[in-house]
C-alpha cells in the first residue's frame, strides 16, 4: 500500500509570495499527483490529519485533496471520480478515517476543510454503496459525551455538504432511516439552547441542504411542526447569521413543501414583517425574499393550472397587510445606487417584491398602492422629499405588470403628465426611476395595434413624449440608458401599427440621430459609457423594426452609417486582451444593428436596392470582422450574413468563395456552440437564396453536418437546427440531394426513435422544450425532402418511411399539451406526403392508432393555425377518403 511522504514544505512553498517559488512547488505537486497518485492521496490525507503540522499546510492539503476528487467540467469530474474509484480499498479506508479524525482536531478552519473533502468523497462513494458507516460515524460525533462544540459544528457542516452533494445526484442514495437520523441530528443542533452559535448556524445551514430529502418528515405533522418551530425560532436568534440562514430555510421549505404551509403562515408573516421593519438590512433582505419566492411559486401554479396542485393564494390574502410594509422600505434608498447596475438593498428588493405581488395578485394590488403614489409622487416640501417622490414613482412602475391594462388605462393616462414633468426633477435618482417607469408604461400599456386597450400615445401626445425623451438622452449616463430603453419600448408599441405612416414617423429621423449621438457619448464622470452605447444601439434596432413604410428611406440611409462605424473599429488600439475584447463587443453590436437594418429593408422588394448598392462593401466589411477571431463577433457577423442573403437572393453566389472558409470554421467550432448554431442557421438562409449554386460545396457541408449530428462533443441545441437545414438543402437541391438521402433517412429515423422515447419519459420543462425543438427539426427535414423530390421520386424513394412518420405523428398526438409549432409542422408534413406520395390513405387507416387525427382537429379548432394548415388538412382528408 502507498506510504505517505513528507509534503509540508512543498505545500507551504505553494503559498509563498514569491511567484517563482510558488510556481516550482505547484509543478512538483502536479508531478507527484501524476507519477504516484496513491502516494499523493496518502500524503495529503496524512498532512491534513496531523496535529504536528502547520495549519496552513494542512488546509492546503485538504483543498488539493478536494480538487483531486471534483471539477466543474463534467467530463473531467467523471475522470477524477473514476480514478478515486480505482484506488486500493485499504488506502481509501485509511483516507476516510483520516478525514473523520480531522473533524475532531483543532483548529476549526482545518475541520471545515475536512468537511468539504468528506462531502466530495461521499459524493463518489455513497452512490456506489461504499463507505456504509459514514452517516453513523458522523452522528456519533453529535451524541458524544461531553459534547465538543467545535466537533459538533464541523460535523453539522459535513452533514450539510453531504446533503448538498446528494441533491445533485438523480438516484436516491441515502436510505429513509439515514435521512431521518440526519434530520434529527440537524434539527437538534438548531435548538435555541444550543450553547454554540457556530454549531447552531451550521445546523441551520445543513437543514437548507437537507430540506428536499425531508418529504417523509414534512408528511408527519408533529415532525413538521417541530422543524417549523426550530426554523421560526432561528429567525429571532441573537446571532444575525442564524437569522439569515433561518429565512433562507423558509425559502427552501416554501419551494419544496408549499402545500404544507397554511398552518404556519401567521407566524411566518409576523416574523418576516418584524425582520423587514426592525432587523438589519441583510436579515430584512431575506425576509422580503421569502415573499418573492412565494410569488414565484404561485405564479408557476397559476401558469401550470394543474388541478392536482393546490394553490392556497397566500399572496392575494397578504397583499393588504404586506404592501404597506414594503412601501415603507422604498424610502430607504442609498444615494448613488441608481448608477450601479448590480446595486441591491432593502428598497430595491422591496420594489422587486412589489412587482411580483402585482403579477400574482393582479388587479387587487392597485388600490393598495395608488394612495401612496398619489400622495407622494409630487411631494416637494423638504430637501429629503426626493425619497418620497422616487419611492412613489418606483411603486407605480412596479405594479404596471400584472393588473389588466384596461384596469390601469385611466390611471396611466393621468400619470403620464406627472412622469414627463418628473424627467426635469432636480434629483437624479428621481429622474432615473422616472425614465425606468416611463419605459414600463410603454412596455405594458402602449400597444397601438391593440384595439382592446385605449390608445395611450397618440399623434397629439407624442410630440411632448418625444421632446422629453430626446432631452433625457443628454442626461447623466445612467439616466440616458433608461431613456434608450424607454424609446425602444415606445417603438415596440408601434410595431403593430397598420398603414403607410405611424405617429412615430415625423420623429423617426430625429430620434435615430439623437440615439446615434448618444451611442458615441463619452462621460468622464461615468468612466465607461459602454452600457449607454449598447442601449442606444438596441433602441435603434427597435426603431428600425417598428419603421413604417414612409420611413424606410431613412432606414436605407443608415446602411453606410453603420458600415462606416464598423470600419472605425479596425483602427482601435488592440494591444491588450481587454482592448481586443472591447473592440469585439463593439463590432458585434454594430453587426447586430446592420443585420436588423438589412432585415427591415429586405421585407420590401423596392428597398432591397438600398442594401444592394453597398453589397460589396457590406461583404468586405463582414469578412474583415470574421478575421477578428473572436467568437462573439463571429456569431454576430454570421447572423448579419444571413440577413444579407435575403437582400441579395441568388446574387449572393459571388460571395460564396470568400465566405466559405468562415462557414466551414463556424460549423467546426464546437467549443463556442452558439457560433456553430448561428452558422448552421445561416447555411439554411444561404441555401434558400442561392439554391443549386451551393452544389460545389455540398459534399463537404453535408460531411460536416452529419459529423456534428453524430458527435457527443457538439451541443445538443445545434442538432435540431442541423435537421432543419437538411430540409432546406433537400428542398433547393432536389434530385441532387439523392446521394445523401440514405444517410439522412437513417439519421432521421434515429432522431424520431429518440424523440418518441423522450416523450414517453417524465421530464422537466427544459427537457420537453428540447424534445419539441427536435421534433420541429425532424418535421422540417422531412418536409424539405418530400417537397424537394416531388411526385414520382418521393413515391419511389420515401414511401417506405411513411409508416414511421405516421407513428411519429401519433406520438405527438398523444401529448397532454400540444405545442402549436410542432402541430403546424406535423400537419403540413402529412399534407406534403399526401400530395407527393401515392396511396397514403390506406397507410393512415392501417396505423396502430389514429392520434394523428387529433392534430388535424386541433388545427381546425384553432383559428390562428387554420390559415397555415387548411390546405394540408384537405390533402389528408382527400387521401383518406380515396382509400375508403
Amino acid at each position: 500500500m502507498a506510504a505517505p511522504v513528507e509534503v509540508t514544505q512543498l505545500l507551504l512553498h505553494a503559498q509563498d509570495p514569491d511567484a517563482n517559488v510558488r510556481s516550482l512547488a505547484e509543478q512538483k505537486i502536479s508531478q507527484f499527483q501524476e507519477h504516484d497518485y496513491p502516494g499523493f492521496l496518502a500524503s495529503l490525507a496524512a498532512e491534513l490529519s496531523s496535529l504536528a503540522k502547520p495549519a496552513d499546510s494542512r488546509r492546503l492539503a485538504g483543498l488539493v485533496l478536494k480538487n483531486t476528487l471534483d471539477a466543474k467540467d463534467e467530463s473531467r469530474k467523471a475522470e477524477l471520480q473514476a480514478r478515486w474509484g480505482a484506488v486500493d480499498p485499504t488506502l481509501k479506508n485509511q483516507i476516510r478515517e483520516a478525514l473523520l479524525s480531522t473533524l475532531q482536531m483543532e483548529p476549526q478552519d482545518v475541520r471545515h476543510t475536512a468537511a468539504l473533502v468528506l462531502a466530495k468523497v461521499a459524493a463518489i462513494d455513497l452512490p456506489r454503496r461504499e463507505w456504509p458507516n459514514l452517516i453513523s460515524s458522523l452522528l456519533a460525533n453529535m451524541s458524544a459525551t461531553p459534547p465538543h462544540h467545535g466537533v459538533r459544528q464541523a460535523t453539522l457542516e459535513t452533514l450539510g455538504y453531504v446533503c448538498e452533494e446528494m441533491a445533485s445526484i438523480n438516484e436516491e442514495v441515502l436510505a429513509p432511516e439515514q435521512i431521518n437520523m440526519v434530520l434529527t441530528a440537524v434539527v437538534a443542533g438548531m435548538r435555541p439552547d444550543e450553547p454554540s452559535d457556530d454549531a447552531r448556524l451550521a445546523a441551520t445551514t445543513a437543514l437548507q441542504n437537507a430540506i428536499e430529502f425531508a418529504e417523509h418528515n414534512f408528511d408527519n405533522e408533529s415532525e413538521r411542526n417541530y422543524i417549523m418551530q426550530m426554523v421560526c425560532q432561528g429567525a429571532s436568534a441573537r446571532d444575525e447569521r442564524i437569522r439569515i440562514a433561518s429565512f433562507t430555510c423558509l425559502h427552501e421549505i416554501a419551494a419544496n413543501y408549499y402545500a404544507k404551509l397554511p398552518a404556519y403562515m401567521g407566524e411566518v408573516f409576523a416574523i418576516s414583517v418584524k425582520a423587514i421593519n426592525e432587523d438589519s438590512e441583510d436579515v430584512g433582505l431575506q425576509a422580503v425574499e421569502f415573499w418573492s419566492t412565494l410569488c414565484d411559486i404561485e405564479l408557476d401554479l397559476a401558469d401550470e393550472d394543474d388541478p392536482a396542485e393546490i394553490n392556497h393564494h397566500f399572496i392575494k390574502a397578504v397583499v393588504p397587510h404586506l404592501v404597506p410594509v414594503l412601501l415603507k422600505q422604498l424610502t430607504k434608498q442609498d444615494e448613488g445606487q441608481e448608477q450601479e447596475e448590480t446595486a441591491w438593498n432593502l428598497a430595491m428588493a422591496s420594489g422587486t417584491c412589489l412587482g411580483l405581488l402585482a403579477r400574482t395578485a393582479e388587479d387587487a394590488i392597485v388600490p393598495q398602492v395608488m394612495p401612496f403614489v398619489t400622495e407622494n409622487i409630487g411631494k416637494n416640501t423638504t430637501a429629503e422629499d426626493w425619497r418620497l417622490r422616487e419611492a412613489a414613482t418606483f411603486a407605480f412602475g412596479s405594479i404596471l405588470e400584472g393588473p389588466s391594462p384596461r384596469s390601469l388605462a385611466e390611471i396611466v393616462r393621468q400619470a403620464m403628465g406627472f412622469l414627463l414633468a418628473a424627467m426635469k426633477d432636480p434629483h437624479p435618482y428621481v429622474r432615473d426611476t422616472t425614465a425606468w417607469t416611463i419605459g414600463r408604461v410603454f412596455e405594458f400599456q402602449h400597444d397601438a395595434g391593440n384595439t382592446d386597450v385605449p390608445e395611450l400615445i397618440t399623434r397629439e401626445t407624442l410630440p411632448q413624449v418625444a421632446q422629453v425623451l430626446l432631452g433625457g438622452l443628454g442626461d447623466q449616463v445612467h439616466i440616458a440608458v433608461r431613456v434608450c430603453d424607454a424609446i425602444g419600448r415606445l417603438a415596440e408599441g408601434f410595431t403593430g401599427y397598420a398603414g403607410q405612416s405611424s405617429p412615430l414617423s415625423p420623429f423617426f429621423k430625429e430620434i435615430i440621430t439623437n440615439l446615434l449621438n448618444a451611442s458615441s457619448r463619452s462621460d468622464p464622470s461615468h468612466g465607461d459609457s459602454t452600457r449607454l452605447q449598447i442601449s442606444a444601439f438596441e433602441a435603434i434596432n427597435d426603431m428600425v423594426r417598428a419603421a413604417s413604410p414612409d420611413t424606410l428611406d431613412t432606414v436605407g440611409q443608415l446602411t453606410p452609417v453603420f458600415l462606416q462605424e464598423i470600419a472605425k473599429t479596425f483602427n482601435m488600439v488592440t494591444a491588450s486582451g481587454e482592448q481586443r475584447e472591447k473592440q469585439a463587443e463593439l463590432q458585434g453590436q454594430l453587426c447586430g444593428v446592420l443585420q436588423v437594418i438589412m432585415q427591415k429593408l429586405s421585407e420590401v422588394e423596392q428597398y432591397k436596392a438600398a442594401v444592394l448598392q453597398y453589397a460589396d462593401q457590406i461583404m468586405e466589411t463582414l469578412l474583415r470582422v470574421f478575421g477578428n477571431q473572436t467568437c462573439s463577433v463571429h456569431e454576430e457577423a454570421m447572423l448579419a450574413v444571413g440577413a444579407f442573403t435575403y437582400a441579395c437572393g441568388r446574387q449572393f453566389t459571388k460571395y460564396l468563395p470568400s465566405l466559405y472558409p468562415y462557414l466551414k470554421m463556424g460549423l467546426m467550432n464546437h467549443q463556442e456552440w452558439q457560433v456553430c448554431l448561428s452558422t448552421v442557421g445561416v447555411l439554411g438562409d444561404i441555401s434558400r437564396n442561392v439554391e443549386t449554386d451551393l452544389l460545389p460545396y455540398c459534399d463537404e457541408i453535408m460531411q460536416l453536418l452529419i459529423h456534428n449530428l453524430g458527435s457527443n462533443d457538439v451541443h445538443r441545441s445545434i442538432k435540431p437546427q442541423i435537421l432543419s437545414t437538411f430540409g432546406d438543402l433537400a428542398l433547393v437541391l432536389g434530385d441532387s440531394f439523392e446521394k445523401y438521402l440514405e444517410t439522412v433517412k437513417r439519421m432521421l429515423s434515429q432522431a424520431m426513435h429518440l424523440s418518441v422515447m423522450q416523450a414517453q419519459s417524465s421530464a422537466d420543462d427544459d427537457f420537453l422544450d428540447y424534445n419539441n425543438e427536435l421534433r420541429i427539426g425532424i418535421l422540417e427535414a422531412y418536409s424539405g425532402i418530400f417537397q424537394g423530390l416531388g411526385p414520382g421520386k418521393a413515391d419511389l424513394q420515401m414511401k417506405s418511411e411513411v409508416p414511421l412518420i405516421i407513428e411519429f405523428a401519433n406520438s405527438i398526438g398523444r401529448d397532454a399539451t400540444l405545442d402549436d409549432t410542432v402541430v403546424r409542422n406535423c400537419v403540413n408534413l402529412l399534407g406534403d406526403i399526401c400530395t407527393v406520395v401515392n396511396h397514403v390513405g390506406p397507410i393512415l387507416r392501417q396505423a396502430r392508432t389514429n392520434d394523428w387525427e387529433k392534430l388535424l382537429n386541433y388545427c381546425s379548432d384553432s383559428g390562428h393555425l387554420l390559415g397555415d394548415t387548411e390546405w394540408a388538412i384537405n390533402a389528408v382528408h382527400t387521401a383518406v377518403e380515396q382509400a375508403a
